[in-house]
């Protein structure tokens, strides 16, 4: 039972973002939910709702739904209750997609939910957010959205808000400060922390090389 949901669970999910944006497609999720997995060795939770949760968590990305935080969490919930799965399973899979985002993290008031599986799929979330990969994703994001690569007259913005965030239309560089940057020390397990502590010196060693290319220095 629990192999063969996880296999439709993979079909679904390659079904349903054959289309997406480079950085939020199935490789993605992929990857994702390999972490996911690597990070669960290390603790105590239910495993089959971490992948479940790694697997589902960009079914529907807000970004790319007109803002509508709504229709992930529904799409995940409508699929696992079309495979019989347990209903208080159900509710922890979609209250982790429903929470885990980082910009839920710049609200103030707390949502007033947390599990040890939420962490571990958020955590295997965000390390794919930074490093070489995290570079890569936020590049492509950036071609996506045609922003700029950088504007030295626009300075990042920091302590944004929700709205703020979810809104801005600033040069790809800035993201690094104004999330990638911030998220090694966001991390929730040791396994997490000590895989980002990697990616994190990585990103610095690549915005060095950046700015001195940019500035003519190399």
């Amino acid at each position: 039972m629990t192999e063969n949901l996880i296999q439709e669970t993979i079909a679904f999910v390659k079904s349903a973002l054959k289309n997406a944006e480079g950085g939020h497609d199935w490789f993605h999720t992929e990857r994702v939910y390999k972490t996911a997995k690597l990070i669960s060795e290390k603790e105590e939770v239910n495993t089959l709702v971490v992948q479940l949760a790694a697997l589902l968590h960009d079914i529907a990305d807000p970004k790319f739904h007109d803002g509508d935080e709504e229709i992930g969490p529904k799409t995940a919930h409508d699929f696992l209750v079309s495979k019989n799965f347990d209903p208080v399973h159900t509710a922890h899979v979609v209250s982790i997609i429903k929470y885990m985002s980082f910009k839920n993290s710049l609200e103030k008031k707390s949502n007033g939910f947390n599990s040890l599986e939420l962490q571990v799929v958020q955590d295997a979330d965000r390390l794919d957010a930074i490093g070489a990969i995290g570079i890569a994703r936020t590049f492509n994001y950036g071609g996506f959205k045609n922003r700029e690569l950088f504007n030295p007259s626009i300075s990042p913005k920091l302590n944004m808000s929700k709205k703020e965030y979810k809104k801005s239309n600033a040069p790809t560089i800035n993201h690094f400060y104004e999330k990638l940057l911030l998220l090694k020390d966001q991390m929730n397990t040791q396994t997490g922390k000590k895989l980002a502590n990697q990616r994190h010196q990585f990103m610095l060693d690549y915005l060095d090389q950046f700015y001195a290319e940019w500035n003519g220095e190399l």
